[in-house]
């Protein structure tokens, strides 16, 4: 049996670098200690605020 490799594995290391660059922005500029835990909890999603902004810049003026 041949086994299948994941040629596209990269995403993983964008995503992690990505998550250490979101947490070190997001809790560097936290005024307090539970803003710095949310910045923490919006680093691990910080994809959805991209695409967000993303489709915001994108869309057509209404």
């Amino acid at each position: 049996m041949k086994e299948k490799v994941n040629q596209n594995a990269s995403s993983g290391a964008v995503y992690g670098l990505g998550f250490i660059g979101a947490a070190i922005w997001f809790i560097s500029t936290a005024s307090s200690f539970w803003m710095g835990v949310l910045g923490f909890l919006k680093a691990i999603v910080w994809p959805v605020f991209l695409v967000y902004q993303a489709f915001k810049d994108l869309a057509p003026p209404a």
